[in-house]
């Protein structure tokens, strides 16, 4: 649309760079928000003059006034808000886990609403959810939050911020949980060891995978495309949606990371744990409100990933 103009918080992360690829492709305009330096996932993603179209902010997501005054000068009508702190930064520095991923929040809220913007788009997680012995064999959008992790405490906090700014202000919001997100740029956090499997196929170096068991997998672009689709639907009220993706074994992962490089048979092994999720989760409401949720094939997504990794190896983008 020529009158869009989008805000994405945390540009510089896996689902931020793959937010911002596509939307430059679409030629819409976008201003991306970030404390970091490092550019290497869009380089990975995106051509030089693409990046060059992108407005950038380096600014702190815990700054109130910082966050609410790039919001006003962007002139933006559209956010998504995927600025936060995985797993292990969280455990490691809680309360900067918490100022990221919950005052972070806050604040694009409040952004939004001294802006006049009338909805925010942010990304949740699977980690809101408790154990696998405290659901179903899926879980469902509605089932009771127990996170297991201070991360999974700090996303369900979120949810629960954007409902009462819907509650008293009148802020819609739509997120998403998502579980094991994957592809190129998916190089930290918890559950990146598949991708990094993957990437050590590419260099044809072995590599062992820190989990194993069955779980949901997305592919990062199927995840970012899944975010611009809900920032252009007009909505009420304050929704939280668990997005399903591949369901699979890691054994599952292995195979299609050898079916993509064969000399990586017998190289890419895996720890027997699972996670402590759920191993699926339902996304029939997803569904019901987009007709069609992107998605890409396991086995496709693995061997995109893997392709992309050579022809980044052979460019120089990727070590």
């Amino acid at each position: 649309m020529a009158d869009e103009r989008f805000f994405v918080t945390g540009a510089l992360g896996c689902l931020g760079a793959w937010t911002v690829h596509n939307l430059i492709r679409e030629n819409v305009d976008v201003t991306v928000y970030d404390l970091g330096n490092s550019t290497h996932r869009l380089e990975l993603l995106m051509e030089p003059d693409e990046i060059a179209r992108v407005h950038f902010v380096k600014d702190d997501i815990t700054d109130s006034e910082a966050v609410a005054r790039a919001v006003s000068e962007s002139g933006a009508n559209r956010i998504i808000h995927l600025a936060a702190l995985q797993v292990p930064f969280c455990k490691a520095n809680p309360p900067l886990g918490a100022a990221v991923n919950v005052v972070g929040t806050v604040n694009v809220f409040e952004a939004a609403k001294q802006v006049g913007i009338s909805s925010v788009v942010y990304a949740s997680s699977m980690a809101v959810y408790g154990g696998a012995d405290l659901y179903g064999p899926e879980v469902q959008d509605g089932d009771p939050l127990h996170p297991l992790n201070l991360y999974g405490v700090y996303k369900g906090a979120n949810e629960g911020t954007a409902r009462i700014y819907w509650q008293d202000d009148g802020i819609a919001s739509l997120a998403l949980r998502p579980y094991t997100v994957y592809g190129p740029a998916r190089d930290q956090g918890m559950t990146s060891t598949p991708t990094q499997a993957m990437l050590a196929a590419a260099k044809d170096e072995a590599y062992h995978i820190s989990f194993g068991g069955t779980c949901g997998y997305q592919y990062a672009d199927d995840v970012a495309r899944t975010f611009i689709e809900l920032a252009r639907i007009p909505f009420e009220g304050a929704e939280v949606f668990n997005i399903r993706g591949s369901v699979a074994h890691m054994s599952e992962i292995v195979d299609a990371i050898v079916a993509a490089e064969p000399n990586a048979a017998g190289r890419i092994t895996y720890e027997d744990t699972p996670l402590p999720f759920a191993e699926a989760q339902d996304e029939r409401p997803l569904q019901a409100l987009l007709q069609e949720v992107p998605y890409t094939p396991l086995k496709e997504g693995v061997a995109r990933t893997v392709a992309h990794f050579k022809r980044a190896l052979v460019t120089g983008r990727i070590q």
